[in-house]
Parts: structure tokens; sequence; C-alpha cells
């Protein structure tokens, strides 16, 4: 490990130790947890749109088919260790099916955007329509507009009866992020990263240097997913229901303006973005005067027309140029004294 991908992992670490102190102090663990988990589900968007440059409309398709694959099998097995895995695995295996045929298809944005939508919308109208007690996996009812309720929630490995809930669980979303933050981190400082980078600042020129764009491009599409598989599970943890909802086309709209607003192209955006706005979005909901989704889309227009890069990368810029106007401040002139002969 280089000694300054040692500094990024030792602040990562001893910020984020802080933080996970600190924020209970002021806000609740059960907030905190689902603006943890938003923050997740952000990252995985922002991973593959700000770093692959793959637009996609429909993270919250994984986001519901993690809560959804977890929700099944968690009342089928009665147990939570194995859902766990497959609410990463599903996803990501269902996104690398998607991605290979829209990559290799040679499909440009607007048409990735598109059919992302598309099946996220199909997803939602599915799951909606499984009312009927013939709609069921194994014990598992899909319930339809009423969700999957009463299923088993996350428990210490090996033991169903010891559930992990409260300030625990809050704990434990914290430090998955934590991880995920450190691995999505380690992920772009690796080759496969830059050569993402690459392909996302231009395809074909990649392409005629010998890499394989599509595949590159399926394999980050997938990890983007099983990223927001985990944050889906997580979700359902705490919920502890599932609904359509989760596939909804205002879900898959706020995860877009949370990247935005966050700014694209860095780790901490699309986290910051999303716990901020969902935070915003619950102190909103207290009240009644104003419309929530007025606000969302006045923030994102002022944030597009004034800060276009986020506010995470407006923020560096400041920092940056107040260092750097510190240290170019001139020094005193000395008077030169004049040789005497």
């Amino acid at each position: 490990m280089s000694r300054r991908a040692s500094q990024d992992v030792t602040i990562t670490l001893v910020v984020s130790a802080f933080l996970i102190w600190f924020l209970p102090l002021m806000i609740s663990t059960y907030t905190l947890t689902v603006l943890v988990i938003y923050g997740m589900l952000g990252l995985s968007l922002g991973l593959i749109w700000g770093f692959g440059g793959i637009l996609c409309f429909g993270q919250a398709a994984f986001f519901g088919l993690g809560a959804y694959t977890y929700a099944i099998t968690a009342i089928n097995i009665g147990e939570s260790t194995l859902p766990m895995i497959l609410a990463v695995l599903v996803p990501a295996v269902f996104a690398a099916l998607l991605g290979a045929m829209m990559f290799y298809g040679r499909l440009t944005d607007v048409y990735l955007g598109v059919i992302t939508l598309v099946v996220t919308l199909i997803l939602f109208k599915f799951m909606n329509s499984t009312a009927g007690p013939q709609y069921a996996i194994g014990n598992a009812r899909l319930g339809g507009f009423n969700g999957i309720p009463g299923f088993q929630t996350l428990n210490v490995p090996g033991d169903p009866s010891a559930y992990i809930w409260g300030d625990t669980y809050f704990y434990v979303c914290a430090l998955a992020l934590v991880i995920v933050f450190l691995l999505v981190t380690w992920l772009l400082r690796s080759s496969f990263g830059r050569i993402a980078v690459g392909i996302r600042e231009n395809e074909v020129r990649m392409g005629l240097m010998g890499y394989n764009v599509a595949a590159r491009k399926t394999m980050l599409f997938a990890i983007g997913a099983a990223i927001a598989g985990l944050a889906g599970a997580l979700f359902a943890n705490w919920g502890e229901i599932v609904t359509p909802n989760l596939f909804s086309l205002g879900q898959s709209a706020e995860i877009i303006i949370w990247c935005i607003v966050g700014g694209l192209g860095t780790r901490f955006g699309p986290i910051v973005g999303a716990a901020g706005l969902a935070y915003l979005k619950f102190m909103l909901g207290q009240q009644s005067m104003i419309d929530n989704t007025l606000i969302m889309g006045l923030i994102l227009v002022l944030f597009v027309l004034f800060l276009p890069r986020g506010l995470v990368p407006a923020i560096e810029t400041l920092l940056n140029s107040i260092i750097g106007h510190k240290k170019r401040k001139p020094k005193p002139h000395r008077m030169r004294r004049a040789r005497h002969g």
C-alpha cells in the first residue's frame, strides 16, 4: 500500500469514528441509520455514473431487488446471514446480465437511461400486481402493493434469536458504509478504476488501446448494483417491511438528485447529498405547508444553475483557493543596500 493510500485510509477511519461518535449526540440513531443506508445507495450510483460515465435511471431497481431478495429468503430460511449474501449477489447478477445486453449492444447514454428506467417501472408494476395468494415464493407471499412484512430481521450469524437492532444496528450500518467506501476507494485507485475513468472520458480511445470496454462497463455496473442491493437489504431490516415503492420512479429520481447535488466524480459527494437531502426531506415531512417534491425540485434547479459541479467539489475549490491564496502571500520587500566604492 502506498503512503498516500495509507494516509487516506487513516483519515477515513479517523473521520468516520468521530462522526459515528458525534452524530448520535445530535440525531437519533433510528434516523441516522436510514441516512447511512441512503448514503450507501447514493455511493452506488456515484460509482457507476460519476466514475464510469454510465447514466443509470434504474438504481432503485437494484435497491428494491436487494430488499425483496432479503425478505423472501429470510422468511423461507428464518435466519439473516444467507439472505444478506443473496441480497448482494442477486442484484449483481441481474445487473451483469442487463449490462451485458446494453454494453455489448453498443447502446448510447440516452438509450441506457431509458432501458434502466423501463426495467425499474416494469418491476414496480409487477410487484404491485402480486396481491393474490398464488404469488408466493416458498413461504413468502409477495403481497402486492401491501408488500412483505414480518420477516426475520438481522441477527448474529448462526443465532436467529440474537437480533441486532436499535443503536447496535446503526453501528453495523455505519461500519458497512465505511467498509464499502474503503473498497470503492481501493477499486478506483486500482488499474481497473483508472481504466474505468478513462472509458468515461473517451470510450473510443480506450477501445483502440485494446481494452474490452463492454466487459469493464458491465463489471462496474454489477459492482454498483451489488452495493445498491446491500443498501436495500439494510433498508429492509430498518423498516421491517418491503413494498413496491422501493422501485418507484420517485425513488429513482431522488438517487439521481443526491448525486447531482453532492457532486459527481467524487466519493464523498453522493454520500453527503443523499444524507443531507434525506434528512431535509425528513424534516419537511413533519410539516404540511410546503410540498416536499417542490422543495427537492427547487434545490436541483438551484444547484444546476449555480453549483453545477455539486456541493463537495464547490467546497474543495473554495478551500483550495483559500489555501492557495495564503501560500501566494507576497513577501515583504527588502531594501537593497547601495554599494559604496
